[in-house]
């Protein structure tokens, strides 16, 4: 025989649970409590459930700990046998129709990565962090490959990209657009992104994930940024390290945005 699956809790009794909750995290005979108790009684008459109504005469002013227990068990037993939604969280699995901010004048130019899931991941964060595009240079994999799509759940589509058979005519291009250039590298002199001031428009290329960039195309970088790390790696996969790097550079543009 199948099991009913379990339903979702309905507002009003979350509602209540909540309210009774609040009361039940303040102290016995406090101003508190009967404060919350009072908004607990007023949801229970007001919203229309008759079960609720019928508890709302245990909820009066001075409450115990022994009396609220009354009303509380009940509701918490509809709570046991409800289904925690995501809804009930608050939380969103719906992907926005238009950007939240403006695109922050930043590309990142990728050489030579081997794994097209990981290029996939850079349009994912990319599209996150809200950059303007994404340069593919080398043997990079591009949208038209399957593994990219799967991994780029459709940020492939949102975010703008171009390709370049050498990672030094992508530079030309950058230049060309009066671009300051980052290198994300291991590199000895390097700065940390958190401490970074970026300027804009600018672009920040990341490398091979087992080699990362090619020593020349780091030193031709204005300057050549680090994620410090506390373990035992001194790097980061390169989604993850481009995501951080993104968001320090958001965040340096937010703060350079607001008035002082």
């Amino acid at each position: 025989m199948d099991t009913p699956a379990p339903r979702s809790m309905p507002p009003a009794w979350k509602k209540a649970l909540e309210l009774l909750r609040v009361a039940q995290s303040a102290p016995a005979g406090s101003p508190e409590r009967d404060m919350a108790v009072a908004a607990a009684r007023d949801h229970f008459e007001g919203c229309g459930d008759a079960r609720l109504a019928s508890l709302a005469r245990v909820l009066a002013p001075g409450l115990d700990d022994a009396a609220l227990l009354v009303a509380l068990v009940p509701v918490e037993r509809v709570a046991s046998r409800s289904r925690v939604t995501d809804a009930d969280l608050g939380i969103s699995t719906v992907d926005s129709t238009e950007s939240h901010a403006d695109p922050l004048r930043m590309v990142v130019v990728a050489d030579n990565l081997r794994s097209a899931f990981n290029v996939g991941g850079l349009f994912r964060s990319a599209d996150a962090i809200g950059l303007e595009a994404v340069w593919l240079c080398g043997y990079s994999a591009t949208p038209e490959h399957p593994d990219v799509r799967r991994a780029a759940l459709g940020a492939d589509e949102s975010v703008p990209w171009r390709s370049f058979p050498d990672v030094r005519d992508a530079l030309a291009a950058l230049r060309a657009e009066d671009r300051a250039v980052y290198a994300l590298e291991t590199a000895r002199g390097a700065v940390p992104v958190q401490r970074f001031p970026f300027r804009f428009p600018s672009a920040i290329l990341v490398g091979s994930e087992r080699f990362g960039l090619d020593p020349e195309v780091v030193l031709s970088a204005d300057a050549t940024l680090r994620i410090d790390t506390y373990g035992r790696k001194n790097s980061l996969n390169v989604v993850s390290a481009l995501t951080v790097a993104g968001y320090a550079a958001r965040w340096s543009f937010a703060s350079s945005a607001s008035p002082s």
